[in-house]
């Protein structure tokens, strides 16, 4: 209290401990976590009780877990997955040599901190090898992850974390587990005999690891050192840090350097943009600077100066209408269910903290008389969807720009250095971001910029109309946002997720599961703006295109 740090607690009811080998696990647990000290493990802070309960205080990892990374993302590129794997194999490596086997990895126990750095946590199920040879017999784990040997009550040890690495590595890559079926019985079936199909997108060294992982003689798989050593982990980019971004859109690892061309000049201050200015004033581009050497696969502007294209990752495609549809049919199922008119509404029950948005629209303002609306993300980006249908976005480093063809073409850009074709959507971007810094309040807390934040790539505006009650906005990541005009309130939903953030007149969110709000219920309130963004998600649906501007009356 005195120093107002903030931190997790994992409460444990002492119900659930009435016999001795509970008893003895929770001791197990807490003996096992509170002898570590690495910097991807979770750190132990202290634990204590009451009549009721046990607490354990620990490491607050505020960006969640890769368990809500894989919901938004389903697959990730392999140089994330490498920067990922490499620190979740380096505190195995640890807890190895400390003679500890955690048997439950998986994605919702792998916890990501403020700088996307892996912490391994919960020790629940976690045991110690009490001499060289012990096996160990007792069935535990999850089901996904779950290794032969253990369901075979074979005897297992270190072994059992290889396994389930592979098949961490097999899930972000591919976008679902190697073995996962519709029941439990045919997953366990298919572990046993080993069943499963990488496909063809996922390239040769992964999926050799992957088959080295999920050898069914546990003998036979790679420990944590050949792992390190493995040509996966060492022949392909490994990105040194990753960017907050990442949680819902994949990185820009061809344009990595983009830093580089930035540190090169020393930052000129930027003219204040008069309002009367005659756009197209810009200055040349700054002539080019020479860059180090780019690893293999990733491109960089050419002697013309052409800008740098997105390649876009090999994994998993976004549907056409952006998760347009999973919202309007998780809608239709909320609003069905009547959740204001539940005998006893239970809507703290159905807040879910975990699926809080990432990025959201904070400041908008509509010019589209003259050139398009502008907007700002709430990690202090600038974007502007223009009349032409074009897109530019200013990162929050005021430095770094990204351009959207009508076609959804991505090519990057700094403000010292872009076509001249470029002149007036720059100058207009600028004019739009000092208008809203200058004039508009914003909704909700920052994102603060932070190192690896140079491989940024964001969600942008994709549609958005005006209604005499509300602004709807539709952003590449799914995320529908409808903000209404007489009361200030907002709600953001999240498809991915299966969540709705609602941000009430005093500015406070709340996050809440979809699913959870149907079996539960929730206020009136909330449930009127589900209805109508109900409505304004079959709207979107209905229009043929989702690039341009609408105002329809409701």
């Amino acid at each position: 209290m005195e120093t107002k740090e903030v931190f997790a607690g994992k409460i444990v009811p002492k119900a659930l401990l009435s016999k001795q080998h509970q008893k003895e696990k929770m001791s197990q647990e807490i003996a096992i976590h509170r002898s570590l000290n690495h910097i991807n493990i979770v750190n132990f802070h202290g634990f204590f009780e009451d009549p009721d309960f046990i607490y354990i205080v620990l490491e607050l990892c505020r960006r969640r877990s890769l368990m809500e990374m894989h919901k938004r993302r389903r697959a990730i590129t392999e140089p994330e997955t490498r920067y990922f794997i490499r620190q979740i194999v380096t505190a195995c490596k640890y807890l190895h040599e400390q003679k500890v086997i955690h048997r439950d990895l998986k994605l919702g126990n792998l916890f990501l901190s403020d700088d996307m750095e892996i912490k391994v946590g919960d020790f629940g199920l976690a045991t110690r090898v009490d001499y060289d040879g012990e096996r160990k017999r007792t069935l535990c784990g999850t089901p996904n992850y779950i290794a032969p040997e253990v369901l075979g009550k074979k005897g297992h040890s270190f072994e059992v974390d290889s396994w389930s690495l592979g098949c961490i590595i097999y899930t972000l890559l591919v976008g679902k587990p190697p073995f996962e079926t519709s029941s439990l019985k045919d997953t366990y079936m298919r572990i046993k005999k080993n069943e499963y199909h990488i496909p063809s997108r996922v390239s040769l060294p992964a999926r050799n690891l992957i088959q080295k992982l999920l050898r069914s003689d546990p003998i036979q798989r790679p420990n944590m050192d050949q792992l390190l050593h493995d040509e996966f982990m060492t022949s392909g980019y490994l990105p040194t840090r990753l960017p907050t971004s990442c949680l819902t859109m994949a990185p820009r690892f061809d344009a990595k350097n983009i830093s580089i061309i930035s540190t090169t000049n020393s930052r000129k201050p930027l003219l204040e943009i008069n309002k009367d200015e005659q756009f197209g004033a810009l200055s040349k581009p700054n002539t080019p600077v020479k860059l180090p050497a780019v690893p293999e696969g990733v491109t960089m502007p050419d002697k013309q100066g052409k800008p740098e294209k997105v390649v876009k990752p090999s994994v998993s495609d976004v549907p056409p209408d952006y998760y347009l549809s999973d919202m309007f049919s998780m809608l239709t199922s909320v609003v069905g269910a009547k959740p204001a008119d539940k005998a006893v509404v239970q809507e703290d029950e159905a807040l879910d903290p975990a699926a809080i948005p990432i990025f959201w629209v904070s400041k908008w303002v509509d010019y589209t008389d003259k050139y398009g609306l502008g907007y700002q993300l709430c990690d202090n980006s600038v974007g502007v969807l223009f009349n032409d249908s074009t897109r530019i976005i200013l990162l929050a480093d005021e430095l770094n720009v990204q351009y959207i063809e009508r076609d959804g073409q991505e090519s990057y850009y700094t403000l010292q250095k872009f076509p001249e074709s470029l002149n007036k959507k720059v100058t207009l971007l600028k004019y739009f971001r000092n208008y809203m810094n200058e004039h508009l309040l914003k909704a909700g807390e920052s994102i603060v910029p932070r190192e690896g934040d140079e491989l940024i790539r964001l969600p942008y505006l994709r549609a958005w109309f005006r209604t005499r009650s509300a602004i709807v906005l539709h952003l590449t990541n799914g995320t529908l946002q409808i903000n209404f005009f007489q009361d200030h309130t907002k709600i953001i939903l999240c498809p991915l997720m299966g969540a709705v953030t609602y941000i009430d007149e005093k500015r406070d969110f709340r996050t809440f599961r979809l699913k959870l709000i149907e079996d539960l219920g929730c206020s009136r309130e909330l449930a009127s703006r589900l209805r109508y963004a109900r409505t304004m998600a079959e709207r979107l649906l209905a229009s043929q295109s989702g690039s341009s501007k609408k105002k329809t009356p409701a």
